[in-house]
C-alpha cells in the first residue's frame, strides 16, 4: 500500500499544504481511511505536478529519510505514486533526482503549516512522524485483515473437505458409531431436526454446530485480534479513534471475506458437493448462518463509521457522497435480506422468497462493490473479494444454463394418478439423481424451478387412462421448504430394464426418458399441473446423488420411507447387490403403493426385502428398528419419509450406537 513508506511519509507530510498554484475552497482529495481532515483550499494533481517548491521539498525529504531506498525504487515510486494512482495522473515535471539536486542548497527552515509553500522547506519532524506511524501501522492492520480474510475463505472451503476425508481413515466401527451417536448425528438441544423449532428455524445438529461453532468463533476472535495502537498518529486524536477505525474496516474485510462462501455454499453447482459426502441441506443451513454472521459484520463497520463521522461533524457532509449512499444500500439490503428469509415466509411464499432474494443479494453486492469504488478507485483490492464472490455465482449460473442446454425444450405428458399425485413423462431425456423441472408456460415466472428425484432412464408407453398406468417415482412437492420436509431428489436408478415396469406389462414398448411422480397438494405451480395434459418443459440435469454411495459397503441396510419417500431410497433397492435390504414403507394412499409395485415389479419388491408396507397407519419404528439393527455386524439406517418420522428414527438410532450397536444413519431430506 504504501512502500516505501518514508517516501509516502514525506508526500502527506507536505501534501496539505497550499501551493502557489492552489485554489482556495473545495476538496484537495487527499486523504485516507479514517482521515476526516480537509484542507480549506483544492490543489489539482496538475498543480503537484508542476509546483517546484512542493517537488524539490519532498525530493529532500525522501534522500534525507530514505536512505536504505535504491533510487531506481524511488524513482519508480515518484513516477507512479507521487501525484496519485490514479491511471490518467499525470507525472512530475522532471524525476527525483533531478528534483533533488534543484533542491540544493539543502533547506534550512521548516515548512509553516498555516502559510503557503513558496519555497524549499524541511518537514517538521514530528509531523513527520506521525504521518509515518499512520502509514507504517494502518498498512500492517489492512495486511493482518486480509490475512484474516484469507484465513475465513480457505477454512470455509476445506475444512468440510478435511471433514469429509474422515470416513477414509479405518477407525474402529464400534468407535465411529459412538461417536457419531453422541457427537454428530444428534440435535444440538431437544428431539428436533427437521422438525422445526417453533416453526421458526431448523435445530443444527451437533456435528452441523461444531462448524457453525468455528464459524462464530473464528469470526468472533479475528475481529478482536492483533490491534496495534500507536501514538503521535497523524490521522487520529488519540488511541479511541484509531481503535474505532481500525475496529470498523476489520469489520468490513471480514464481512467482505465471508461473502464468497455465502455464494458458494448456497450454489447448486457448489464444487464441494461433489467433494465431500454433505448434503446440499447442509451447505444450507451453513449459508444462512454465515450470513447472519455477514450481516453483523456489516452493519458493525456501517454502526461504527457513523459514530466516527458525527463525531467529528462529517456526517452531513460525507452522507451526500456516492459511497456513502453505496454503503447504506448495501448494508440496507443485507438486513432486509435476514427477516425476508425466515421459515415462515419461505414456507408460505417460496417464489417471492426466491426472486426477492435474488434481487436484494444481487443489491447488496453491487452495493458493496460501487461503495469501494466510489471511495478508493480500486487501490486497495478491497472489492477482489466480490470479484470471487460475483465468479462462483457465474460458475453456478453457467453450470444450470448447460444443463438446461444440454437438454433442450421437451414436452411434458401428464397423467392423473389420483386427487394428489400426478405423473409426468418426459420422452427423449436421460438424467440420474434428481433433476430441476421449469414450465415456462405453466405460470408468468418462467424462471421458477422445482427439484424432483428421478426413479428410472427408460419409460413405458402404454395406455393412459387409469390412474395405474405409471411407470415410474413418486416425489413430494419440494416446491416449499416447510421445514425440511421436502423429500431428497438426490438418488437414481440403473437405466436397465429389469425392476423398470412389473411383468403385467408385457408387451410394451419402452424408450428413454424420464417420469416423474409430483404431489400436487396446496398451492402453486405444481397444483396448476394437475389440469394440464401436455407443456413445455425444461429439465436442469443431471444432479447426481451422492449420500448413499458408500452404503453399497455395509452389510445390513434398513430403508424406513414415509409417503412418497419411498421415491429416494429406490436406488438402494436396486443396487444393493448381495447386501441384505429390508424396506419398511408407510403411505396413506393404496394407489401410491400399487403405483410403486407397478414400477419396481417382483425382481425388486421380493419378500425378503419387504419388511412391512403399511396403509394408513403408522410405522413401530422403535420395535422395527430394535429388531433389525444387528448387534454383531453393522447397520445403515436410510430414512426419508415426513420430519416427525425422520426425527424419531434418529433419536432412535443414536440411542442404539449410545447402547454399543455399529450403526450408521443417512437421512435423506432436502431443503430450501
Amino acid at each position: 500500500m504504501y512502500n516505501p513508506t518514508c517516501a509516502y511519509a514525506c508526500h502527506d507530510s507536505l501534501s496539505s499544504y497550499q501551493l502557489s498554484c492552489s485554489i482556495p475552497g473545495g476538496d484537495s482529495g487527499h486523504h485516507h481511511m479514517g482521515d476526516t481532515g480537509r484542507p480549506m483550499f483544492t490543489t489539482s494533481p496538475d498543480c503537484y505536478a508542476t509546483d517546484d517548491n512542493f517537488l524539490r521539498s519532498i525530493s529532500y525529504c525522501i534522500s534525507t529519510h530514505c536512505p536504505d531506498v535504491s533510487i531506481s525504487k524511488l524513482e519508480h515510486y515518484w513516477e507512479t505514486s507521487l501525484i496519485g494512482r490514479s491511471p490518467d495522473q499525470p507525472t512530475p515535471k522532471e524525476p527525483y533526482t533531478i528534483a533533488l539536486l534543484h533542491a540544493d542548497p539543502p533547506p534550512n527552515t521548516t515548512a509553516d503549516p498555516m502559510k503557503p509553500l513558496n519555497s524549499t522547506t524541511l518537514v517538521s519532524e514530528q509531523v513527520y512522524l506521525g504521518v509515518y506511524n499512520a502509514l507504517l501501522y494502518f498498512e500492517q492492520m489492512e495486511t493482518r485483515q486480509s490475512t484474516f480474510g484469507l484465513v475465513i475463505l480457505i477454512t470455509g472451503a476445506f475444512i468440510p473437505v478435511a471433514c469429509s476425508l474422515l470416513r477414509f481413515v479405518p477407525f474402529p466401527k464400534v468407535i465411529s458409531s459412538w461417536c457419531n451417536a453422541h457427537f454428530i448425528d444428534p440435535p444440538l438441544f431437544g428431539r428436533r431436526h427437521r422438525n422445526p423449532v417453533l416453526n421458526l428455524a431448523i435445530m443444527p445438529t451437533r456435528g452441523q454446530s461444531l462448524l457453525i461453532a468455528y464459524f462464530i468463533t473464528v469470526n468472533a476472535v479475528l475481529s478482536c485480534a492483533g490491534y496495534k495502537l500507536v501514538m503521535p498518529n497523524a490521522w487520529y486524536g488519540g488511541k479511541h479513534d484509531q481503535l474505532l477505525v481500525y475496529i470498523a474496516n476489520r469489520q468490513a474485510v471480514l464481512s467482505l471475506a465471508n461473502f464468497p462462501l455465502l455464494i458458494l455454499y448456497a450454489g447448486r453447482n457448489n464444487i464441494l458437493l461433489s467433494t465431500t459426502d454433505w448434503s446440499y441441506s447442509t451447505f444450507l443451513l451453513l449459508h444462512r448462518w454465515i450470513a447472519i454472521i455477514c450481516t453483523l459484520e456489516a452493519c458493525i463497520h456501517a454502526a461504527v463509521y457513523l459514530h466516527i463521522y458525527l463525531a467529528e461533524g462529517e456526517y452531513f457532509t460525507e452522507s451526500k457522497e456516492a459511497f456513502w449512499i453505496c454503503g447504506i444500500v448495501a448494508v440496507l439490503a443485507f438486513s432486509i435480506l435476514l427477516p425476508a428469509s425466515m421459515l415462515p415466509l419461505r414456507q408460505r411464499m417460496y417464489n417471492v422468497f426466491l426472486s426477492s432474494h435474488f434481487i436484494l443479494v444481487f443489491t447488496a453486492l453491487m452495493g458493496a462493490y460501487f461503495h469501494i469504488f466510489h471511495r478508493f478507485k480500486r487501490q486497495w483490492g478491497y472489492e477482489t473479494w466480490i470479484y470471487i464472490a460475483f465468479a462462483i455465482w457465474a460458475f453456478d449460473r453457467a453450470m444450470r444454463f448447460l444443463r438446461l442446454a444440454r437438454n433442450g425444450l421437451r414436452t411434458a405428458e401428464i397423467t392423473i394418478i389420483d386427487e394428489s399425485n400426478i405423473r409426468v413423462d418426459i420422452p427423449g431425456v436421460t438424467a440420474q439423481g434428481h433433476a430441476y423441472l421449469y414450465f415456462p408456460t405453466l405460470s408468468w415466472r418462467v424462471w421458477e424451478n422445482h427439484p424432483f428425484s428421478v426413479m428410472g432412464a427408460l419409460m413405458v408407453r402404454e395406455a393412459r387412462t387409469t390412474s395405474r398406468s405409471s411407470t415410474t417415482t413418486t416425489r413430494e412437492n419440494t416446491r416449499v421448504p416447510s421445514s425440511d420436509i421436502e423429500k431428497p431428489p438426490f438418488h437414481s436408478s440403473d437405466s436397465n430394464l429389469d425392476g423398470c415396469v412389473a411383468p403385467s406389462s408385457e408387451g410394451a414398448s419402452f424408450q428413454p426418458g424420464l417420469t416423474f411422480f409430483i404431489t400436487t397438494r396446496g398451492k402453486g405451480l405444481t397444483a396448476a399441473l394437475h389440469n394440464k395434459r401436455r407443456l413445455p418443459v425444461l429439465i436442469e440435469s443431471s444432479y447426481a446423488p451422492s449420500s448413499l454411495d458408500e452404503l453399497r459397503t455395509i452389510p445390513h441396510c434398513i430403508v424406513i420411507a414415509g409417503g412418497v419417500g419411498i421415491t429416494a431410497v429406490v436406488p438402494i433397492l436396486r443396487t444393493r447387490g448381495n447386501g441384505r435390504v429390508r424396506l419398511f414403507w408407510g403411505t396413506r394412499s393404496p394407489q401410491l403403493v400399487d403405483s410403486v409395485k407397478r414400477v419396481l415389479g417382483p425382481d425388486i419388491l421380493e419378500q425378503n426385502i419387504v419388511g412391512e408396507i403399511t396403509v394408513g397407519r403408522r410405522l413401530d419404528l422403535r420395535a422395527i428398528l430394535e429388531r433389525e439393527v444387528l448387534k454383531d455386524s453393522e447397520t445403515a439406517v436410510v430414512v426419508c419419509g415426513p420430519a416427525e418420522m425422520a426425527d424419531e428414527v434418529r433419536e432412535i438410532v443414536c440411542e442404539l450406537g449410545r447402547k454399543g450397536r455399529t450403526v450408521r444413519l443417512v437421512d435423506e431430506a432436502f431443503s430450501w
